[in-house]
């Protein structure tokens, strides 16, 4: 089960459908619109798409809050601090730094964890006690060292937690500088908070309200929540607070990634330095896009830079210079021949204990996926080089460097289907894997039946074939 989908609500969404002469609703149609565009373009299936804005979704979202606040857990008061429209987030002082405008030159405060612009509010609003879940989130964390990954974001918001109190959280904004957000239960002259709106949508996805207050959704918690290191305390603090405060369990892990940003800085359309998504899977193919983001971008720890010339240079190398060039290897109508006059069964594996020759391969291969897929690969190129089986050379030799090489090539497709669904497909039909012989099960050394081959006969399995597009 997949849920992703687009926020919708708050000021910054309220003031740039202003800006554009547009309606909130038909300015977010638009862009949840594009949103999907962009997920079909790069092949990304999910379960539900969901939209803040969905009917469904308001009423999950209302039903929390009255089951929050009859529990005594939301209460009227005033607020003050520095609120930032872009982050749809209250800073302390603590929080905030001054800092220079890029373009009017001017000071400003700016959030220190976000850089975005800050400006001093203060207006009467709903709190959330969250100051009460301190202990329990710091529980939480310290006997869960896997509930944040990468350990340095799990770190980073326990130390957080222990380093001194935690405020009541803000969970409201008066409707007349906000309208654009679902309306609090009983009283018409507030919002909700846009982050207590959104992250209530993986509830909604598990097809909250449960009204047992036992036994959870379908789906529920989530094995695994991917979000923007940048909004990693909404998730790690604020929406476990939420759930522990309603006796619900929390999410298994939150993996927190990184930010991809052009020239060493955060991509901004003021600046002018933004990558067009859907101009680079134009030009490079989406299996060319895919691989790079994940071959360059897959830390999660750091930030990447994006480049239009290593896209490209990362696909070539990998994929033409390490698929395509051992792919062409073993089908090769020369070598192949070769095979035949040495009497060895194309892809039959080798007999007896691994050779001292084999060993490094048949570790690399065992290990998969635990290891790098591209380093198999590399090493895969250098046993058949190491072979030699175009040489004359002894019929064990020739057949283990066929085995481990179309082995390697099978496993490294399968495993390589989520990054590269097109071209990993493409490589499978041609080694000859059927379309139920794909799964992780069947990722593992010696597995592969090869269909085409028949017992007995030195049929020539489906490699002969032109190689250019796999290439490409």
């Amino acid at each position: 089960m997949f849920c992703t989908g687009t926020d919708e609500h708050g000021l910054k969404i309220q003031q740039a459908a202003k800006e554009s002469g547009k309606d909130p609703k038909e300015f977010c149609d638009l862009i949840s619109t594009r949103f999907k565009e962009l997920a079909r373009a790069g092949t990304i299936s999910n379960t539900r798409f969901i939209r803040t804005t969905d009917k469904s979704h308001v009423k999950a979202v209302q039903y929390l809050w009255r089951k929050l606040r009859a529990r005594g857990l939301i209460y009227k008061g005033s607020h003050s601090g520095w609120y930032a429209v872009s982050d749809e987030c209250f800073y302390t002082d603590a929080q905030v730094r001054t800092a220079v405008d890029p373009i009017t030159k001017k000071e400003i405060k700016v959030s220190i964890e976000t850089g975005k612009q800050v400006e001093w509010t203060e207006e009467e609003n709903y709190k959330f006690r969250l100051s009460a879940f301190r202990e329990p989130l710091i529980s939480w964390l310290q006997s869960n060292p896997t509930a944040i990954y990468p350990p340095k974001r799990h770190a980073e918001v326990l130390a957080s937690l222990t380093s001194g109190p935690l405020a009541d959280l803000s969970v409201s904004r008066l409707r007349s500088r906000l309208s654009w957000g679902i309306e609090v239960p009983e009283d018409p002259e507030h919002t909700i908070y846009v982050w207590l709106d959104a992250l209530i949508n993986y509830m909604t996805f598990a097809g909250y309200p449960w009204h047992d207050g036992q036994s959870d959704g379908k789906g529920w918690p989530p094995n695994i929540m991917t979000v923007g290191k940048d909004i990693i305390r909404f998730h790690a603090v604020y929406f476990p607070a939420f759930l522990l405060a309603l006796d619900h369990e929390l999410p298994k892990t939150i993996l927190a990634h990184a930010h991809w940003t052009m020239d060493r800085s955060k991509m901004s359309k003021s600046l002018g330095n933004v990558a067009d998504p859907f101009q680079s899977i134009e030009h490079y193919g989406v299996d060319g896009v895919r691989y790079y983001l994940m071959r360059a971008g897959g830390s999660f720890t750091d930030d990447s830079d994006w480049s239009s010339e290593q896209v490209p240079k990362h696909y070539d190398t990998h994929l033409k210079d390490l698929i395509g060039n051992l792919f062409s290897r073993i089908a090769s109508p020369r070598l192949l021949a070769h095979h035949e006059e040495a009497d060895v069964m194309p892809h039959s594996q080798p007999q007896g204990t691994v050779g001292e020759r084999d060993s490094a391969i048949y570790a690399m291969l065992v290990e998969l996926p635990g290891k790098d897929i591209m380093d198999c690969l590399a090493e895969a190129n250098r046993h058949f080089t190491q072979l030699a089986p175009w040489a004359p050379n002894t019929p064990e030799s020739i057949k283990s460097a066929y085995f481990y090489s179309s082995e390697t090539l099978r496993i490294a497709g399968i495993l390589l289907q989520p990054f590269m669904p097109t071209k990993a497909a493409e490589l499978l039909d041609r080694m000859g894997a059927g379309e139920g012989e794909r799964g992780w099960d069947d990722a593992g050394l010696g597995r592969g039946r090869y269909e085409g081959m028949k017992e007995g006969k030195k049929e020539k399995v489906p490699l002969k074939v032109k190689l250019d597009s796999l290439r490409r």
